[in-house]
């Protein structure tokens, strides 16, 4: 079965949570801004108000190892309801809480059929776009300071 059978299947949840977990918070301000205007917001009831707290990190040693603790990392979550009960999760790393209420309520907003389609174009598509444009910079930069060592060694000879 295709995740697109099926618009509330799991992973294609997990692709709009990542895309606005990993959105810069005034995309999703602009986009809660556009959100408004196509139409009335429901109305929410918090049922987690936002908090940051840390979550412990772990790792494998070589990727595949045995698991330790890598570290602590800040983390803010919040949840909402709408008054169907469909609830949006908001998790985002660091201590935004503005990002994570947004990220609940596009999450809560995502869930419902009617705005689903509209949302993923008008908001999750661009986001990935934008990440994606950032990562194949970065990959560019990083590749225009790549040195061969290989060869290095063979103009040795």
């Amino acid at each position: 079965m295709n995740m697109n059978d099926n618009p509330g299947h799991p992973v294609e949840r997990q692709h709009w949570l990542t895309a606005l977990a990993m959105a810069p918070c005034a995309a999703l301000e602009q986009a809660l801004e556009q959100t408004r205007s196509a139409g009335e917001l429901p109305t929410l009831i918090w049922l987690r108000l936002p908090q940051t707290g840390l979550f412990m990190v772990r790792a494998r040693a070589g990727g595949s190892g045995a698991q330790f603790n890598l570290g602590e990392a800040s983390v803010t979550r919040c949840a909402v309801q709408d008054e169907v009960g469909r609830i949006g999760i908001g998790y985002v790393r660091g201590g935004n809480v503005r990002h994570a209420e947004l990220m609940a309520l596009f999450d809560l907003l995502l869930q419902d059929e009617v705005r689903r389609a509209d949302l993923l174009g008008a908001v999750i598509t661009p986001l990935n776009e934008r990440r994606q444009a950032a990562r194949e910079a970065a990959s560019r930069e990083a590749a225009a300071t790549r040195v061969n060592f290989y060869t290095l060694a063979r103009e040795v000879e």
